[in-house]
């Protein structure tokens, strides 16, 4: 299937790392977002902390996605929405940082930081449901609901307040978990986030109707490739072994589950959009973006934006906030410039 220019850029106007979906020609979506907008209670966190184990002690069900190789040792845990969450935990530290990983992405997207970070606090990375070795089945795909799974592991974890660390999507399921609930988020550092840039009812609707789940099982090794390529500004050569996962991923017997999760995420991003919001924000905020960001802001929709404007308008709506721009550095930068974005968070964070 060949991608259309037009499209190519339609899509990078979500700011998405990893979208590995493109059709010449939209289509209806076949996916619900699932949005939950019930506020989570941490009526089950004991529950959900027994649930904890390893995944040596019990390994799920596909052997693809469990195959994967992690640089950490991955335990999970059973939220009490019923689906289990994979999550590293490495370092100590009276500060706790939290990361989010974008679309399509899963967590070992932060091995650059964590082996840094770990060092001065403790670090947390995810899989979101529907994504790495997290659950996939029955998994609804929304901004608030996956920011309830990120407040639920946090009570399941016995963790009053933490730092999230959110990337493109991530970062806009941050930004939602802070609206939610302000107490227990210390600090936001929001890496080259989705939620600032905005689009029309029109453009929202084509997004949707052109990410689908069959867009996704559909897309290339050679597109598999080039929309890595597009994240960085000069791809690094250890990249290679997330282009590698991703195709392993085909071979899944829940990648169709994998395809139905990204296409929902597109939808859910666009149907909960936090821009009118952001002055709503009440935690210390740091933004950082790559100066060669070529998927924030979209080429093709906004022409005359630039990635420091969109750094500048997160910065000018959201109280207490500052911007950092790392040059040459794309929109992956935290694992393209991962030293000069380790150093923009413990200087944040001091």
């Amino acid at each position: 299937m060949k991608v259309s220019s037009k499209t190519k850029l339609l899509l990078a106007s979500l700011g998405l790392l990893y979208l590995h979906t493109a059709c010449q020609s939209a289509q209806p979506s076949a996916t619900s977002t699932g949005i939950d907008n019930n506020t989570y209670t941490a009526t089950a966190s004991t529950q959900a902390t027994a649930s904890t184990e390893t995944t040596a002690a019990t390994p799920a069900a596909d052997p693809v996605f469990e195959g994967l190789n992690y640089k950490y040792t991955v335990k999970k845990v059973t939220l009490p929405s019923g689906n289990r969450i994979a999550y590293t935990d490495q370092g100590t530290g009276t500060e706790t940082l939290l990361f989010i990983h974008g679309l399509g992405s899963y967590l070992p997207a932060w091995d650059k930081n964590v082996a840094e970070l770990s060092q001065h606090y403790r670090c947390i990375a995810i899989d979101l449901p529907g994504y790495g070795k997290s659950d996939k089945t029955g998994v609804m795909a929304g901004m608030a609901t996956y920011a309830n799974n990120v407040l639920a592991l946090m009570d399941a974890l016995q963790i009053k307040q933490a730092t999230l660390v959110g990337h493109s999507m991530g970062g806009q399921i941050a930004i939602t978990a802070a609206l939610k609930e302000p107490q227990r988020i210390k600090h936001l550092i929001l890496a080259a986030p989705a939620g600032i840039e905005t689009f029309t009812e029109q453009q929202k609707q084509l997004f949707k109707m052109t990410v689908t789940p069959e867009s996704v099982q559909k897309t290339t090794p050679e597109q598999v490739a080039a929309n890595f390529k597009v994240n960085f500004h000069q791809m690094p050569a250890d990249v290679q072994y997330m282009i590698d996962d991703r195709l392993k991923m085909t071979e899944s017997a829940e990648f169709g589950a994998y395809s139905t999760a990204v296409a929902g995420s597109v939808a859910a991003m666009v149907d909960e959009p936090v821009y009118e919001q952001l002055p709503q924000v009440q935690v210390p905020t740091l933004i950082i973006f790559g100066a060669q960001d070529a998927l924030i802001p979209n080429r093709y929709l906004n022409p005359d934006l630039t990635t420091q404007v969109v750094g500048e308008t997160g910065r000018e709506r959201i109280p207490n906030s500052q911007l950092v721009m790392i040059p040459e550095a794309g929109h992956f930068l935290q694992y393209e410039q991962a030293e000069a974005f380790n150093k923009a968070i413990r200087d944040f964070l001091k």
